[in-house]
């Protein structure tokens, strides 16, 4: 395992009790505010000591209270990436950057000066203090001054959430980017649609307890945690193969379960996973005959989890995919659902937004 994380700590009126494990890519942590997600990365990074915990990373143990093992942060080999970025306002950009350099160990592997500097495409700014870059840029620099550090672990505390819905689109790019160069990174989030687009793993908290910990795609088509995502953002991912572009301009997409068909052009051969919101999916019990809408894949009902509001979350399984769908409770009933019931889910046009779809590492 990339990341072993487990640790108790009493702050009086809340009570942080948490253990999972990470293995490599991006993981996750999910929850509402004040669930515990940012004293997890800070006790990984070594800014808290809990009462009790444990922390490994790569093999080497970080904190183990019960030894008395406490490594400093600076020992850690751990590169955190804060919500407000924290740059020196004295120092322009090139010097910023310098500053995460001199904690890189001698001979540590990672990316140089330079290729940071294009790879985050920051080149124009080195000259620049602080006070004269947007927010998108400053995330940049921050992002680059973690790297130079040369870190085992990179640690993304909410990077994104003070960013207008421009400056995210700005930024999401670069972290696929490092994420697919291999660099594995604990990344907080209460975005359904960052974790979504991001995640290997998610880790969803809640209260202070872990509340589900695994792949993404199980997690988030999991009825049952349905709520934690909310109505509007719950919903499932699927992994495609981008088959290739029709003559009328649509792409077809090669699914576990079958063709889905999608506005947006991508590279013939690239992976790509796919947000399906459950708002957005029908569940027939028949191949439905006469209809406008192209994208209808058949699974079996596999979960049912009902709600105070008259409504119910039903889990599609296909193969190793789910689709997850949001139903009325009288629908549930006169349709017949019940775990093991085969159906089609008949997915809505607005179900597969440019914002759902991303290019996947392999």
């Amino acid at each position: 395992m990339m990341l072993e994380v487990s640790l108790r700590h009493d702050f009086g009126g809340f009570a942080l009790d948490a253990a999972f494990t990470a293995p490599a890519g991006v993981t996750a942590l999910f929850g509402a505010s004040g669930s515990g997600k940012t004293t997890v990365v800070n006790t990984v990074a070594g800014l808290m000591r809990p009462d009790a915990g444990r922390v490994v990373a790569q093999g080497e143990v970080l904190l183990d209270t019960t030894a008395g093992i406490s490594l400093p942060p600076n020992r850690r080999r751990i590169g955190y990436v804060f919500q407000d970025a924290r740059l020196f306002p004295h120092l322009d950009v090139r010097a910023n950057l310098v500053f995460g350099a001199r904690f890189a160990p001698r001979g540590a592997s990672g990316p140089d000066f330079g290729r940071v500097v294009e790879m985050l495409g920051i080149g124009a700014l080195l000259e620049r203090r602080p006070g004269a870059l947007s927010g998108g840029e400053k995330a940049r620099v921050a992002i680059g001054r973690a790297l130079l550090s040369k870190p085992r672990l990179l640690l993304m505390d909410e990077p994104l959430a003070a960013l207008d819905a421009p400056r995210r689109a700005e930024i999401l790019p670069f972290v696929e980017r490092l994420r697919d160069a291999g660099l594995p990174i604990l990344y907080v989030s209460h975005s359904v649609a960052e974790v979504a687009r991001l995640a290997d793993t998610l880790v969803v908290l809640g209260e202070g307890r872990i509340l589900a910990s695994g792949r993404a795609e199980d997690v988030l088509a999991d009825p049952a945690l349905a709520a934690q995502f909310g109505a509007q953002e719950a919903g499932a991912l699927l992994r495609a193969r981008v088959l290739g572009t029709d003559a009328d301009g649509l792409t077809r997409l090669q699914t576990a379960t079958g063709t889905v068909w999608v506005s947006q052009s991508a590279p013939a051969g690239s992976e790509l996973r796919i947000r399906i919101h459950a708002s957005d999916v029908i569940l027939a019990r028949e191949a439905p005959q006469g209809l406008s809408a192209l994208n209808i894949l058949p699974g079996t009902v596999e979960k049912i989890e009902t709600d105070s509001g008259q409504r119910a979350w039903v889990q599609l399984r296909m193969g190793e995919e789910a689709i997850l769908a949001r139903l009325t409770q009288r629908s549930v009933s006169a349709l017949g659902l019940a775990p093991g019931v085969a159906c089609h889910a008949i997915l809505k046009s607005v179900a597969v937004a440019r914002d759902d779809l991303a290019q996947t590492h392999k």
